[in-house]
């Protein structure tokens, strides 16, 4: 653990809950790993008491925060600014307290774990679930210029909402919805899945997955954001089809990474990161 003085910067979270997030381990490796004099430290935070943690954390000096459930959304209002894309959003995920803006970086995270793999770019992509993990990502989705996105979800209108929202937002012309029960007939041209819903994380981990072996082909990139566990049902699903799979795992650090940069201006080692998620994960 860093060497704490008068002089250290802090960063951290703030959520209710924050008990379980591994953003400490990662964030707190790469100071180290730097010989950066800061510290990240998880603040659990009750709704009532949100416009004072913030005010507060002015007061601090604080340098910036990672915000998580059930603040992403009501946190806005507490903000002077806001990055372009959270705007579109409506939810934020970091504050920089430099000038009290808020950022979003969880669809970027998304972004980049894919493009370890391949470009995003002219490819067809199903976004499975509508919630604010789906809608972070179908945002910057919209922005990579992919060339089609398709949300599915069981509830079609919540889908058909957040379609029509992109759609406004005219980052992205070619964008349609469906019912997630369908999934196998939107499957066969695809490139991409990404899978937002809860189906499968812990303690659920057997939990039927929305896809199966036979429904995929070999070409298919799959991306479960849940982390844990961190092979899914899903991703058991697309190793049996040999598709190439992206493990969640992997969202979750690169939205940190650029947490990390947003604060210090620096990018920060990513093995360092993700070495210590997977130890605090116990996953090779």
């Amino acid at each position: 653990m860093n060497n704490i003085k008068g002089s250290t910067n802090v960063v951290g979270l703030i959520g209710d809950p924050v008990e379980h997030s591994l953003s400490p381990s990662m964030h707190n490796a790469a100071f180290e790993s730097l010989n950066m004099d800061y510290i990240y430290v998880p603040f659990n935070v009750k709704d009532i008491n949100l416009n004072s943690a913030i005010n507060g954390a002015s007061s601090l000096n604080i340098k910036g925060f990672n915000v998580t459930i059930p603040h992403k959304i009501n946190v806005i209002k507490y903000l002077k600014e806001l990055d372009p894309i959270a705007e579109l959003i409506g939810a934020v995920n970091t504050i920089d307290f430099k000038n009290l803006k808020g950022y979003n970086t969880d669809g970027l995270g998304c972004i980049r774990a894919i493009e370890e793999v391949t470009s995003i770019k002219d490819k067809k992509v199903i976004l499975a679930g509508a919630g604010g993990s789906s809608r972070a990502i179908a945002f910057y989705l919209a922005k990579s210029n992919v060339e089609s996105l398709n949300i599915l979800n069981r509830n079609e209108t919540k889908a058909k909402n957040l379609a029509l929202d992109v759609k406004n937002s005219k980052l992205i012309g070619n964008i349609s919805y469906g019912n997630i029960d369908n999934i196998e007939k939107y499957l066969k041209d695809a490139d991409i899945l990404i899978d937002t819903t809860p189906v499968g994380m812990n303690p659920h981990n057997n939990d039927k997955p929305i896809a199966t072996a036979q429904m995929f082909h070999e070409d298919l990139i799959v991306n479960d954001i849940v982390y844990n566990p961190n092979e899914t049902v899903l991703l058991k699903e697309a190793i049996k089809a040999n598709a190439k799979v992206i493990y969640g795992i992997k969202m979750l650090l690169y939205q940190g990474i650029e947490s990390f940069k947003i604060w210090t201006g620096i990018e920060p080692p990513i093995d360092i990161m993700e070495n210590a998620l997977k130890e605090n994960l116990n996953t090779n």
